[in-house]
């Protein structure tokens, strides 16, 4: 009986390491850098990683709070327990002082460290593959200046089996391919930097995408909840969310560079975004961004325009919306939601208040929103909290109130939608 135990011991240790073998990501060299890369002097190669490192915001996960720059140290919230970005400054003992460029370039394109661990994708590396090895390189030699920092970095706070690298190796297995960016031989050399921008560092789609239940994303920029962050990150190929099929590409740069448009104003993550990256981008490359995305294939499925309950209790939460919103909104948005020019965005016809999922502006009425301070925009005009004036019931009237005024036609939403994010943390 004991040997039995001990050959089916022995088989399903053979079995587990076998499945291990074969789950197990292989190496990916990717293309070695260009001749023309190589011979850039110091100085050009590191400008031009430091602009490449604002492209790919990488400061906003490698910063705490306070903290030093690239520091590490922020913890992401993720549905399967938080991941703390590492320290990236050059000290040797807890930050990447000791790598080496194909230490660098392997943790962008193979999503692995210096010591051969897999990476948890809340690094953005399922985007980062696309980046090239020059820019790779270029980026390295931008963070060999980072002065360093003695910061020990912290242990991930992960829930069992998601802590565990054979269960990340079985996530990669599933959900990515080491790729580098090939341009598309019928599109104009503008679209392809664009699409090499969002794709790539710009890794818009690590917020933009849908996700399943073990965090895989379709990378369509479909649109989804963030769990992270407690945003709703519109679609980006629906025109009945962020979709820009419609929009001018004039109107377009102008969002991604200064945060406010005539169309439109960034809150939220964005509006980080837009200040800590895309407003000191090249108008070039925001265009090129902007032409990209507009592009993109329009994804709306017909849907039937929603029914409005007539039930005496749905008529009464949209009339007390309507009072709520003339006492607290109307003098800033309009008495029928036209907005006031760049300061007050129109509420009338917003895309931001008639998604299916009202995340944000239920976040935005709790919590006000500031547009970010850009070159563009240096005094942006924000809106105040209102969720230590109005309680749930009055948030989920007045949010209800304008997903249905002016021609809005959204669900109405319920107090405890409004409850489920009075908590969540604002960054």
């Amino acid at each position: 009986m004991k040997r039995r135990g001990a050959i089916f011991l022995a088989m399903l240790v053979l079995l587990l390491a076998t499945v291990t073998g074969l789950l197990w990501p292989r190496h990916d060299a990717g293309p070695p850098p260009s001749a023309a890369a190589q011979a850039l002097p110091a100085s050009e190669r590191i400008a031009r990683g430091a602009y490449l490192a604002r492209a790919g915001d990488c400061m906003a996960c490698h910063t705490s709070r306070g903290g030093a720059q690239y520091a590490g140290g922020r913890a992401l919230e993720t549905p399967f327990g938080a991941v703390v970005a590492p320290n990236i400054t050059q000290d040797v003992a807890t930050g990447i002082g000791a790598w080496s460029a194909d230490d660098f370039w392997n943790a962008l394109h193979n999503g692995r460290a210096r010591d051969g661990r897999l990476l948890y994708p809340a690094f953005p590396y399922t985007s980062y593959t696309y980046v090239t090895r020059d820019d790779a390189d270029a980026l390295y030699a931008y963070f060999k200046t980072i002065p360093a920092v003695r910061q020990p970095n912290q242990p991930h706070r992960l829930r069992f089996p998601y802590n565990q690298q054979v269960a990340l190796a079985a996530w990669r297995a599933l959900y990515f391919r080491p790729a580098v960016f090939e341009p598309a031989p019928a599109q104009s050399k503008e679209w392809n930097r664009g699409a090499y921008l969002v794709q790539g560092l710009g890794h818009c789609a690590a917020c933009h995408s849908a996700r399943n239940v073990l965090g895989g994303s379709d990378d369509r920029l479909s649109g989804g909840l963030v769990p992270m962050l407690g945003w709703y990150a519109p679609s980006l190929t629906a025109d009945s969310e962020a979709g820009l099929g419609d929009w001018p590409v004039d109107d377009i740069v102008q969002l991604l560079h200064t945060g406010v448009s005539n169309r439109a104003a960034v809150f939220g993550p964005m509006a980080e975004v837009v200040r800590e990256s895309l407003q000191h981008l090249r108008e070039d490359d925001v265009r090129a961004m902007a032409v990209y995305l507009k592009s993109l294939p329009q994804q709306d499925a017909a849907a039937a325009p929603y029914k409005r309950s007539e039930a005496p209790e749905a008529v009464a939460q949209l009339a007390a919306g309507a009072k709520l919103y003339g006492a607290h909104c109307a003098e800033c948005h309009g008495a029928a939601g036209e907005g006031k020019g760049l300061a007050y965005p129109p509420l009338a016809g917003n895309r931001a208040l008639t998604m299916q999922d009202a995340a944000n502006p239920i976040r935005i009425v709790l919590n006000g929103g500031f547009p970010p301070g850009t070159r563009g925009n240096p005094r942006p005009y924000g809106m105040p909290p209102f969720g230590h004036v109005l309680g749930d019931a009055e948030v989920a009237q007045v949010v209800s109130y304008l997903r249905s005024a002016w021609g809005n036609n959204a669900p109405p939403v319920a107090s405890g939608d409004v409850n489920r994010y009075r908590s969540v943390p604002l960054e």
